[in-house]
């Protein structure tokens, strides 16, 4: 397999047209969209959107957003983590490496890095060192979270 490289996405039109063929396509794209035709957003603008490519044709994609300490409940000492979302991978291209390197990528920040996982996606985050999360919070109703922890960062324990 070809090393497979991960960049930051434009936020343009291309890209927002690429987006059209994953199954996640919601509203961040939308309100991107929306930025865009208000000419706000320029395609040097920070996006949180990370891609892989076969040739020139986006296959896999992820968001990441940097979170503050101050809004951290998932680590002890509270602190600076990433918040991982959309990580999805083009049907004709699963199970080739694309994910594992968009995730790596991520870990390379060297911050804890937590998600929900899609459906069915466990046993993917369990291969990736991800781990369930130990702890229960009224807001978290619905997610399943897991977490990634750099050498040195403990989890949050808390007890009911």
């Amino acid at each position: 397999m070809n090393d497979i490289k991960v960049e930051r996405l434009f936020i343009n039109y291309k890209t927002l047209e690429a987006f059209k063929q994953f199954k996640e396509y919601g509203h961040q794209e939308l309100s991107m969209l929306e930025d865009l035709e208000s000419n706000i957003v320029e395609n040097n603008s920070e996006s949180p959107f990370y891609g892989a490519f076969y040739g020139d044709r986006l296959i896999a994609r992820m968001s990441l957003y940097k979170v503050d300490a101050k809004y951290d409940s998932y680590f002890e000492p509270p602190q600076n983590y990433l918040e991982l979302w959309k990580l999805e991978v083009l049907p004709d291209y699963q199970k080739r490496g694309y994910g594992k390197a968009l995730v790596e990528f991520a870990k390379g920040f060297d911050l804890p890095i937590k998600t929900n996982p899609r459906v069915k996606s466990d046993r993917f985050w369990e291969k990736m060192g991800f781990q369930k999360a130990h702890y229960e919070m009224e807001r978290d109703l619905g997610e399943n979270p897991l977490i990634w922890l750099p050498k040195g960062v403990q989890e949050k324990e808390l007890s009911h």
